[in-house]
């Protein structure tokens, strides 16, 4: 689905870094290299982020 606004755990935004995360992984940069460089140090943080599945694409068609 979306991904979420803040970390379930310890509460950090976590959305506005997600856009940014994505885009640089497309490109080809390692997520380890991307997560350390945006400043994501928290192991739920970077969970939250590297465990999102994006399913939004694939679930609209079925919307009534």
């Amino acid at each position: 689905m979306m991904i979420p606004v803040r970390c379930f755990s310890c509460g950090k935004p976590v959305s506005a870094i997600y856009e940014e995360y994505k885009r640089r992984v497309n490109e080809g940069e390692e997520a380890k290299a991307v997560l350390d460089d945006l400043k994501v140090e928290r192991y739920c943080c970077r969970k939250t982020i590297f465990s999102h599945v994006d399913l939004l694409d694939e679930i609209l068609p079925f919307t009534i």
